[in-house]
């Protein structure tokens, strides 16, 4: 695991917001690293490749534990449920075809000058970090 995936820094983010390291954050917290961008029922499913089972609700509940010790953050790519990845996974957009479904990552920083905008007009600080855009890929353009 890469720099806030050790099981000593796992331990220690849980600790700094008063959360208890468990079997089941672990293992979900395992499970987003080898599968990033999975829903949370994707995330039940590869845990529950190795017994024992751990039920939807505690997976949901781990996610919540992860995120609030900011070891993970999600992203809403639709309307349906949210998908999960590390926190340190590289700051990106997601750029979702409605046509196909397919998912590119793109570097924040081409919304540089969107944010640059919304800051001068409207003085609002925009984070645009896993951010989803929609509209269509190069191969589905017409």
């Amino acid at each position: 695991m890469s720099s806030s995936g050790t099981g000593t820094e796992l331990a220690a983010s849980l600790r700094a917001v008063g959360l208890r390291v468990t079997a089941t954050r672990e293992r979900v917290y395992a499970a987003i690293a080898r599968s990033p961008h999975a829903t949370p029922e994707a995330l039940t499913e590869l845990v529950n490749l190795d017994e024992p089972a751990i039920p939807p609700s505690s997976v949901y509940r781990a996610l919540d534990a992860l995120e609030e010790a900011g070891l993970v953050t999600h992203t809403h790519l639709d309307h349906h449920a949210p998908t999960y990845h590390r926190a340190d996974h590289a700051q990106h957009l997601h750029l979702v075809c409605r046509e196909c479904g397919a998912v590119t990552e793109s570097p924040a920083s081409v919304a540089d000058d969107l944010v640059a905008t919304l800051a001068d007009r409207h003085g609002f600080a925009a984070d645009v970090t896993h951010m989803a855009i929609h509209g269509r890929c190069a191969a589905c353009r017409p």
